[in-house]
């Protein structure tokens, strides 16, 4: 069992949670994670990623090589098309269909999605409606895991307990609104695959 995931967005969007939430899933379920992240440019908006490796065997490098990756996970519609050429042919693109227009010369949306639908294995979501229809915008990025989830070789409840333990203290309705995001993300990519 392996999964190679580069975890994709800009700045603030929860980039590190989603990284945090996969790799206590991975640990929880007994196997080896390496993690690498880039988020240096955080602040400004700039571009967040991070290289998470997970399998039932030892791994030696943190980082992805070029088209092996299983999956990219987008909270970001035109950071997902940066990470392409690490997908491999049969990976999954799991991207948010919201951009977070912060430069004069963002693409028109039209144009990204074009390019998202021609990924053979796309699941395109509109993580930030879901997440308001649940309770918080905030939740987008937990939407996203939700709709990556079927896709990776880890039992869903693992996603839950990871959920309960890293929101855990900042109460159950934190708790509670990260679970139904999950829960959303997912159903949406079982009645869209």
């Amino acid at each position: 069992m392996r999964n190679d995931i580069i975890i994709s967005g800009v700045g603030g969007q929860g980039i590190v949670s989603i990284s945090a939430i996969i790799g206590f899933a991975a640990l929880d379920a007994g196997l080896f994670l390496k993690q690498s992240e880039v988020h240096g440019m955080s602040q400004r908006g700039g571009d967040v990623q991070s290289h998470l490796r997970i399998s039932d065997k030892e791994i030696y490098s943190d980082l992805i090589p070029k088209g092996k990756a299983d999956m990219i996970i987008s909270v970001e519609p035109m950071e997902s098309l940066r990470y392409l050429p690490w997908l491999s042919a049969e990976g999954w693109l799991v991207t948010n269909t919201n951009p977070f227009i912060n430069i004069p010369d963002y693409p028109h949306i039209d144009k990204i999605m074009a390019e998202i639908k021609s990924v053979k294995n796309n699941i395109a979501i509109d993580a930030d409606t879901i997440a308001k229809e649940i309770g918080s915008v905030k939740a987008a990025n937990v939407v996203i895991l939700g709709a990556a989830s079927p896709f990776l070789n880890l039992p869903y409840e693992k996603f839950q307990g990871a959920i309960k333990f890293i929101f855990g203290k900042k109460g159950d309705a934190v708790v509670n609104l990260n679970l139904a995001a999950l829960e959303a993300g997912r159903k949406f990519s079982e009645k869209n695959k």
